[in-house]
């Protein structure tokens, strides 16, 4: 096969792959293979790890998600940030057993710390691999990253992980270099992730590698707020509106689910993989002027594509409130293939 070309109601899916079935591994050895000197593979697996992991006194970081979310969770594998990241299928949690061999290749005296984005699937995968590892005499802990304000109430385990989950893994892996034991490192998370609040936004759906169909179904105009990376419900579908409009909405939502007022925040404007980065900054231009009239002052603002649903039309808007503490660790040094400080 030398590339995927379905149609799909009347058009060509088009995609640079070698096909679905190999798809999640190709992509771990093209990652590991672009940071020799920062990034290892485990043989016959996809989890990825540090190429040196030498202190045995520091809490190790783990993170998990689906593909097709790239650059997460691989792309934070490094200094001040992952120790270890497994990759599961597209838009599918790692499995408990992939789970396993990551904690078990970054496990250390100190212990290791697990961060989940709220998923029933990433959930219930991670515990029962923490409890095979907790079997082996690991200590292992977990924090779970529940960021997304517009999870419909009562149709899922709640508040969805979006984007914000980066953030918090800058601030952990930042702890954990300090050399603080496994449970502040774990307070210190849920601090920061007690603090940040996230919405999405789509306009165009993604296509799924194997079968070649779109991840969900809008019309030409519409666009739905509150949407899931995977494709999940949002909270209002509506006509296309504006830059400003759109950000207006999304800040609302994000606003009246946690009270930011006379606080500094990191801001995080994260693309879905096929919004221009331009459509970004003017999102961005919106979003500074609008928390200014709320009173609320940036501390710093992140804008990229930095967790991703494939080629989906859309972005997210994340704000964590910082303190002098939390402003330390975000702006502490790291080297990963995504963020170098």
């Amino acid at each position: 096969m030398k590339g995927m070309a379905r149609k799909q109601r009347g058009e060509t899916v088009k995609k640079f792959i070698n096909g679905p079935e190999t798809l999640e591994a190709d992509i771990i050895r093209g990652l590991a293979l672009s940071k020799p000197g920062l990034l290892r593979q485990l043989p016959d697996c996809n989890v990825l790890v540090r190429q040196t992991l030498k202190r045995r006194d520091k809490v190790s970081l783990l993170f998990g998600c689906g593909s097709g979310h790239e650059p997460a969770p691989g792309g934070y594998v490094g200094y001040g940030m992952l120790d270890a990241a497994v990759p599961g299928k597209i838009f599918s949690s790692p499995t408990p057993d992939k789970i396993l061999k990551g904690i078990k290749e970054v496990q250390t005296e100190a212990g290791v710390l697990c961060l989940i984005v709220n998923y029933t699937g990433d959930v219930l995968n991670f515990r029962m691999a923490m409890e095979m590892a907790k079997m082996e005499g690991i200590a292992v802990e977990s924090v779970i990253v529940a960021d997304d304000v517009a999870t419909q109430k009562g149709k899922s385990v709640g508040q969805r992980g979006l984007a914000g989950v980066v953030l918090v893994m800058k601030i952990a892996g930042a702890e954990a270099e300090m050399g603080t034991d496994l449970y502040g490192v774990k307070e210190v998370a849920k601090w920061a992730a007690s603090g940040l609040r996230s919405v999405g936004v789509a306009c165009r759906p993604c296509i799924i590698p194997s079968d070649g169909e779109p991840s969900f179904e809008l019309g030409e105009m519409e666009m739905e707020i509150g949407m899931g990376i995977h494709g999940e419900p949002g909270v209002m579908r509506c006509d296309m509106m504006n830059a400003r409009d759109t950000a207006r909405q999304m800040l609302e939502l994000i606003l009246l689910d946690c009270n930011y007022e006379n606080s500094e925040v990191v801001v995080l404007i994260n693309g879905l993989g096929g919004t221009p980065i331009m459509e970004l900054y003017v999102i961005n231009e919106f979003v500074h002027q609008y928390l200014a009239e709320q009173g609320i002052v940036i501390y710093d603002t992140m804008i990229g594509n930095y967790m991703t649903s494939m080629e989906m039309g859309g972005f997210s808007i994340s704000l964590m409130r910082v303190d002098p503490h939390l402003k330390a660790l975000y702006d502490a040094a790291a080297v990963t293939p995504v963020i170098r400080r």
